[in-house]
């Protein structure tokens, strides 16, 4: 995980002493140094931002109006102050800490470890949500005078029976009249993948790739269509 990080403090050693910081923790990435609100405006609108360092008494504009100019637009927050009577303001606009100046490498780290947490937390609860919204996504299949939903985490891949097709799934096999263009333009294109004009398969089941072949976690090897080569390995492999 890499935290794109944003300093705006007008006093030039604090800004180099933070990049510095910055720089001795891997899962940090420095994408300016700002010594206004203004400058830091430009960036936000110009590069996405996960983490502000800013410090809140500056010449132009304070860092606490900045943020409240930010709105809800704002990224994570961890003040850099000399000053201690700003904590409850600090609070309530919900930064993630604050820090007192002159800052310590330990407690700079301290800070840092409680904003990864966060990020942490809120990665799995997105991830969680993209797992769930998959898990509800589904087909209705048409196949010996019934309808069937078929979820779409439970197919392993769909062949072609000329006007029919056969649907590979963890449950079992089942039969539809359609075709595998019609079946290529409806299915999610982050979740299958044609690669043969007999065959669609769904990413997650794909294990490796191995001379014009693809393998799967069945165990089973899928031939790759010539004129689908290039265009699998790009999305495979970029």
């Amino acid at each position: 995980m890499t935290i794109k990080c944003l300093v705006v403090d007008d006093e030039q050693l604090a800004r180099e002493m933070l990049e510095a910081y910055i720089s001795k923790i891997p899962e940090l990435e420095l994408v300016q140094l700002c010594k206004s609100s203004f400058e830091a405006q430009t960036i936000l609108q110009t590069n996405p931002i996960d983490l502000m360092f800013l410090d809140i008494q500056m010449p132009q504009q304070s860092g606490i109006d900045f943020l409240n100019q930010l709105g809800n637009n704002k990224p994570n927050v961890i003040f850099t102050t000399a000053y201690p009577n700003y904590a409850i303001q600090g609070f309530e606009l919900e930064v993630i800490d604050y820090l007192l100046k002159p800052i310590s490498f330990d407690r700079f780290r301290q800070s840092v470890q409680k904003a990864l947490k966060n990020f942490k937390i809120a990665y799995k609860a997105e991830e969680f949500d993209r797992q769930q919204e998959q898990k509800e996504q589904f087909i209705m299949v048409h196949s010996e005078h019934k309808h069937h939903k078929i979820l779409l985490q439970d197919i392993i891949y769909i062949e072609s029976l000329k006007e029919y097709v056969r649907y590979h799934t963890s449950k079992g096999k089942i039969i539809e009249l359609n075709s595998m263009k019609r079946l290529e333009s409806e299915l999610p294109s982050n979740q299958f993948i044609r690669i043969h004009r007999s065959y669609i398969v769904s990413l997650h089941q794909i294990q490796s790739y191995q001379n014009g072949h693809l393998v799967l976690k069945v165990p089973l090897e899928l031939p790759i269509g010539k004129t689908y080569k290039k265009v699998i390995l790009e999305k495979l492999f970029k």
